[in-house]
């Protein structure tokens, strides 16, 4: 099947996963160190070391750290040191590296490359934990990429961050009480699906040899706040959130078909990129009109499936993004992944591992990996988002090549034209009904709550309050869906 394939078909041949546990920061590479054992690791994996000089470009999302050309650093440590060095900043989809490399080798542009990530906080928290200090390769005249991808989009609206809202945690929350909403249940049984949910989860990145954490966690270690655990934005606690004190690397290695063939790669062991779909049209969170569905991630699925001339039932395994519970549950909702089709094959960014903008990389790594094993066809999906779930990507990838080859497709205008953000009313004083809401703690303890409330005329509002009897009122019923009274100074009561 593979001989009538265009030699510029790209396909996944090699993947490497790199990690290091190890309490003395000392002895723990830095990021790069680790990124240069990924793609180390996948070379072996494809089974040619002839990759490495032949790399064409080393692609890297940005993370917490501050090297200035990490794909320079890498492609010189790897003797190619010709490739072409992209820096991708935060606010950048993911899983655009991927689709970008796929779209320069289907247009010849390119016949290898590589798309790597890593992150030390573990190494930097051992550091801070024994007072032994660690420092990144930082070396001189190093040039400037040569791209640099960056994202200017807004993070949030200015009312949003008047009233204090700061962290991913809190805006995911807001969204989860009204994914619950929409599903008609109370808080209780909410918390306890929640953490099944994760649970199950933790049972699978137990079973994943690269996984970060691999103790299962019951169900009560994972709803009920204790001092290990504690309650971050209700109904979150720390083992709802992605987990990023990790030393991981990632690496995957693309190839033309003509490339793979030319160095004599085994095709069995080939993963075919089939679609890849993006949307980058922004809306800030409290500007978007169904906080439990995204227009966007039923545009972008409906549209990946279809560029693959797969369905639904096609799939094997997806790898939903899960920096948080809303995340993985609002993209099984709105691509309708079906039943018997598992949600993570990593465990999720709680028990994996989610290292700061590049869980979605180690994501497809892991899913390629996956379609591997097994037999006859197998089909699979990965999603990724960005700017609090404004933009949001699909992959389609399989072990078999597709009906259409490669195919991607930006439908940014089109998402755009249908899901116009609603107005902000930031000086609103009246009646108003909740669309969505959480209780923000601090210190172990309820702080305030913060809610987006929909006023008369079609606009929204944010309010927030500390009211001790209405943050406990919040807690143990459902609020949204409710009237509150907005005050002039952005206080609400029921």
């Amino acid at each position: 099947m593979t001989a009538a394939l265009s030699p510029n078909t790209p396909v996944i041949v090699g993947i490497g996963f790199h990690q290091e546990k190890i309490e003395d920061p000392a002895a723990s590479r830095d990021p790069v160190g680790l990124m240069i054992e990924s793609v180390r690791a996948a070379a072996a994996d494809a089974g040619s070391a002839a990759l490495l000089p032949a790399i064409q470009s080393v692609t890297v999302p940005q993370g917490m750290w501050e090297y200035r050309n990490p794909g320079k650093m890498i492609a010189d440590a790897l003797g190619c040191p010709g490739a072409k060095s992209i820096l991708a900043g935060l606010g950048v989809l993911q899983l655009q590296l991927l689709s970008d490399l796929c779209n320069a080798i289907a247009a010849g542009e390119r016949e290898v490359g590589v798309v790597t990530a890593g992150e030390a906080k573990y190494r930097r928290l051992r550091s801070t934990i024994t007072g032994i200090p660690v420092a990144d390769a930082a070396p001189e005249g190093l040039p400037s990429p040569d791209v640099h991808q960056t994202s200017t989009d807004m993070w949030c609206s200015d009312l949003e961050s008047k009233r204090g809202l700061t962290s991913p945690v809190e805006f995911f929350a807001i969204i989860e009480s009204a994914l619950r909403h929409a599903r008609g249940i109370t808080i209780e049984r909410h918390r306890d699906d929640l953490a099944a949910l994760y649970s199950a989860f933790s049972k699978v990145a137990a079973q994943n040899e690269h996984a970060w954490f691999r103790d299962p966690r019951e169900v009560d270690e994972i709803r009920d706040a204790t001092p290990k655990n504690p309650m971050l934005a209700f109904p979150y606690t720390k083992r709802h959130a992605s987990q990023w004190n990790v030393n991981q690397a990632v690496a995957i290695l693309v190839c033309s078909v003509g490339k793979a063939r030319t160095l004599g790669l085994d095709p069995s062991r080939w993963i075919y990129p089939l679609s890849a779909v993006h949307s980058k049209h922004v809306v800030a969170p409290a500007q978007m009109k169904d906080l439990a569905s995204r227009l966007g991630t039923v545009v972008v699925g409906e549209r990946a499936l279809a560029l693959a001339g797969v369905t639904r039932k096609d799939l094997v395994a997806s790898e939903l993004y899960s920096c948080f519970p809303a995340a993985i549950q609002s993209f099984a909702k709105d691509l309708a992944i079906p039943a018997e089709c598992p949600w993570t094959v990593t465990g999720s960014m709680a028990f994996f591992g989610g290292p700061f903008n590049n869980a979605s990389v180690e994501g497809a790594a892991a899913l390629a990996e996956h379609l591997r094993n097994g037999k006859g066809r197998r089909v699979g999906l990965v999603s990724n988002l960005s700017g609090i779930f404004s933009k949001m990507a699909c992959a389609i990838m399989s072990n078999e090549p597709g009906p259409n080859g490669y195919q991607f497709e930006d439908v940014t205008a089109e998402v755009a034209a249908a899901n116009p953000p609603l107005p902000i009313a930031e000086d609103y004083v009246g009646p108003a009904t909740i669309a969505g809401y959480t209780v923000v703690f601090q210190g172990g303890s309820p702080s305030h709550a913060i809610a987006y409330c929909d006023v008369p005329g079609g606009a929204r509002t944010v309010v927030r309050s500390s009211t001790p009897a209405l943050l406990d009122a919040l807690m143990r019923e459902e609020a949204v869906g409710k009237t509150v009274q907005v005050a002039a100074d952005g206080d609400f009561a029921l």
